[in-house]
């Protein structure tokens, strides 16, 4: 019998910092020898994710259309393509990050029907500081609606373990706040502290995706329709622009530009940014910006090295408002940026969307 594929999956809500982690855990197998695959999720098309993952040198498949758990089967071909073609020993997934409900809707269903070719790792959940705080001190006007809290908080209920993100930005008392606090509303789940950006604590993370045992058994009790309706309140865009110039550009500047727009026109609208992400790629070079909430600062996780002339701007928008409000602020603000610098913009693709209500392929009621 062929050896069986690890199973690596890392959940968190969205601008958590999955998609760094996973390129960095990427990394980390492929440096102690082991060969990677990875696929990614969302709800549509024009991911930059799967994006900036290849365009780091990643064998990558996509699911589009739904989370895993709708797309249970297509998760199952992606990763079969991806031991077809590159024979993995390690398969990284990252979830849609507002969907929850995973351990009996992905992972049980996997350990069952498929357990002669997964071995499935422990389940670590991201936890995102910038919005996480203000949920777990149950604040008014914490960005989001107790909907969409309800998703955050499901999230973590399900977690072998919680990793607190971005630990090179904490401070102390703010660090000490957020693991008083997951400890008392998680009880008996361990903690982690990392920085995905950086790499701090990620030790301690492989040693977790390592052990072999008891993992992902944490079947939810959850109310779907609040479920539903937490995610239907997320204005959804994915868009993909071609970007042309008469001279070269600076293309760092151009992403961090397109997206301090995009804030600034959505914090004035008084709506609040769960993750904004922009990639610019051309043949030569690509960088990627992100937005991870209204009240910090755009940031570049990956920079473009040089200057371009031509290339694909992708723009990924999560956006706590109606669909047509974050397209018509997206339109207008790529826009206006490219022009600042003398390019054109031309709009290829664009989907926005407020997801629609889970259907899981399977649900397990009880951990096998």
């Amino acid at each position: 019998m062929n050896k069986r594929l690890r199973f690596v999956m890392v959940g968190g809500f969205l601008g958590a910092g999955k998609t760094t982690a996973l390129a960095r855990l990427a990394r980390f197998y492929s440096g102690r020898g082991q060969r990677v695959g990875l696929v990614t999720n969302d709800q549509a098309a024009d991911l930059v994710d799967t994006t900036s993952l290849r365009s780091q040198g990643f064998a990558v498949e996509e699911v589009a259309g739904a989370c895993f758990c709708c797309r249970f089967d297509d998760l199952v071909d992606r990763v079969a393509r991806l031991q077809t073609s590159e024979r993995p020993d390690v398969l990284l997934a990252e979830p849609v990050g507002s969907c929850t409900d995973l351990v009996a809707t992905v992972i049980q269903p996997l350990k069952d029907l498929y357990g002669q070719r997964f071995v499935v790792a422990p389940y670590p959940v991201f936890f995102k500081p910038s919005h996480g705080l203000r949920i777990l001190r149950n604040e008014s006007g914490a960005g989001f609606s107790p909907k969409a809290a309800y998703i955050f908080r499901k999230q973590l209920e399900e977690a072998d373990a919680i990793v607190i993100n971005r630990l090179d930005e904490l401070d102390a008392a703010t660090l000490a706040e957020l693991t008083d606090r997951i400890d008392r509303d998680f009880p008996g789940t361990p903690v982690l502290r990392v920085s995905a950006k950086t790499g701090q604590g990620f030790d301690a993370l492989t040693a977790l995706l390592d052990q072999d045992g008891n993992f992902g058994r944490k079947i939810l009790d959850i109310d779907y329709d609040t479920y539903a309706e937490g995610e239907a309140e997320m204005g959804w865009l994915n868009s993909s622009i071609r970007v042309t110039a008469p001279a070269p550009l600076d293309l760092n500047g151009l992403l961090l530009d397109v997206a301090a727009r995009l804030r600034g026109a959505l914090s004035a609208a008084g709506v609040e940014v769960a993750h904004l992400k922009v990639i610019g790629l051309s043949d030569v070079s690509f960088g990627v910006a992100n937005l991870v909430s209204s009240d910090t600062t755009p940031e570049l996780s990956l920079a473009a090295t040089g200057t371009v002339k031509e290339f694909d701007l992708i723009v990924n928008a999560r956006v706590a408002a109606a669909p047509e409000v974050v397209e018509e602020q997206v339109r207008r603000h790529v826009t206006a940026a490219c022009e600042a610098v003398g390019a054109r913009a031309e709009f290829r693709t664009l989907q926005s969307f407020r997801p629609g209500r889970p259907q899981p392929t399977h649900r397990y009621a009880t951990a096998k």
